[in-house]
């Protein structure tokens, strides 16, 4: 028979679901709701939003709302989708039900791409940190270091990628918590030692909108790539212990901790920092404000943070990477060996995704004019494809889902098919908003030719597999 939609993964006696692909639920409630508050702080939060900072100053904190209230939608969207039907392969297993395997490959491959070269500059951050710390050492060799201790954690049982994530997320989000604690009471003036800014920092300087209109947007498409990293939950959902309950869970709360850590973080940091300082994008956002409070040891304290978070994205990027490709093999699209499981544990994909990431580490020292900027260059919209596919998937499946099984509508996206639609207009003008920015249009370009190279890949293997039933 024609392969038109994904297998649905099949019912336990317990209500929930049984994980496809062979997979075990390794993962305990308390890994997951520590996974999904801390995946919203990533690396790209604590250092990347310099850049945003500088070039849209205080309105800083619109771009990151903006974009923030896009990301919720989507979010809620998946969330829907994956308490419905969870799967390692999610949000690739939904565009497979709902448009078509072509779509499924296109975005899983897509995905997978993005991550594993992630891991790779992820590596090459926190080896930096690492040679700050003990010059002379090379940073190839932290690299390595890295790629084996989490390709062998990820290896082994998938509770063991569980525990690493749950302790380096808690690691984060109390480093989080104290930040604003303190940011807080420095602008209130209760910290001792400092007096409160008031508005000086938000209004002086060029005033709130320092750069018009053009800084505002270049802020805002530094702070759409910044939130990438959220979809992993609904993929480990798939491998906990009650993964309906569980996706449910951490997508409801997916508003309060965008709020808090981005937008929250934000409106502290233009608050008590002048937008201008050069530290800000020197040293980090983060960094920068603390000494400016007078923290004591803020650089290396921060460096501490911002290499846990390193360190956690390649742990999570690893994993979600051999899930995604677990789950396209599994599913017909992809080499067969790649889906093989032992104990539970896609190993070949891990090793496989492993390696590639080290490749894109040796490729930046190899030849960093050319191929690895090719390779920077096209996962740079990637997200925005992934997120296209959401919420096009969410459209027909919503329907399908209440005509078919109204049961599993255990997450429902906010007053659709409107807000669905709104997020899909939000995601063509960032694409617009893109091609009309010189420092983002090669990546636009870039991305564009890969999503079109897969798209073309799986429809020609679609139509393959389509005729295997009639020729056989």
């Amino acid at each position: 028979m024609s392969r038109t939609t994904a297998p649905a993964p099949a019912d336990r006696k317990d209500g929930a679901t049984a994980p496809a692909e062979g997979l075990t639920h390794g993962l305990k409630q308390r890994h997951l709701s520590m996974i999904a508050l801390g995946g919203v702080i990533g690396a790209g939060l604590f250092v990347g939003s310099g850049a945003g900072i500088a070039a849209a100053g205080p309105s800083i904190v619109i771009a990151y709302a903006i974009s923030g209230v896009l990301v919720m939608l989507v979010m809620r969207m998946l969330g829907e989708m994956s308490a419905a039907n969870p799967a390692s392969g999610s949000f690739s297993v939904h565009a497979e039900r709902a448009l078509g395997p072509w779509a499924g490959f296109t975005a899983g491959w897509a995905f997978w791409f993005l991550l594993c070269v992630a891991v790779g500059l992820e590596g090459i951050g926190a080896a930096k940190i690492m040679t700050g710390w003990f010059p002379g050492s090379p940073e190839w060799a932290w690299v390595a270091l890295f790629m084996v201790v989490f390709c062998a954690t990820n290896l082994a049982a998938v509770k063991n990628f569980g525990e690493f994530e749950f302790w380096f997320a808690a690691l984060k989000v109390g480093a989080i918590v104290l930040f604003l604690g303190i940011g807080v009471l420095a602008i209130v003036g209760v910290l001792p030692g400092t007096d409160s800014p008031g508005t000086a920092n938000l209004t002086g300087a060029g005033g709130f909108f320092p750069h018009g209109s053009e800084g505002l947007i270049v802020g805002l498409l530094a702070s759409v790539f910044a939130y990438g990293g959220l979809e992993t939950v609904t993929i480990a959902a798939a491998e906990s212990e009650h993964p309906v309950q569980g996706v449910a869970k951490a997508v409801r709360t997916a508003m309060w901790r965008i709020a808090l850590f981005y937008i929250g973080s934000m409106a502290v940091i233009v608050t008590l920092v002048p937008w201008g300082d050069k530290a800000v994008v020197e040293k980090g956002p983060y960094v920068a404000t603390l000494d400016h409070l007078g923290i004591p040891a803020a650089g290396q304290i921060m460096n501490v943070v911002v290499l846990v978070a390193l360190l956690s994205a390649m742990n999570a990027n690893i994993y979600g990477a051999s899930r995604m490709a677990g789950s396209l093999v599994s599913r017909g699209q992809g080499p067969k060996a790649l889906g093989r499981t032992f104990g539970g544990v896609p190993r070949p994909a891990v090793l496989v995704s492993s390696v590639f990431g080290f490749v894109c580490v040796l490729l930046s020292y190899w030849r960093p004019e050319d191929i690895f900027v090719w390779l920077l260059n096209t996962i740079g919209a990637i997200i925005l494809v992934v997120w296209f596919f959401i919420a096009a998937s969410q459209l027909v499946l919503r329907r399908r889902t209440e005509r078919e099984a109204p049961e599993k509508l255990v997450v429902r996206m906010w007053a659709f098919p409107v807000l669905t639609w709104v997020a899909l207009a939000g995601m063509a003008a960032i694409f617009v908003l893109m091609a009309r920015e010189e420092g983002t249009r090669v990546q636009l370009y870039w991305t564009g030719g890969l999503t079109l190279l897969l798209a073309v890949c799986g429809f020609a293997l679609q139509k393959v597999r389509a005729r295997e039933p009639q020729d056989a």
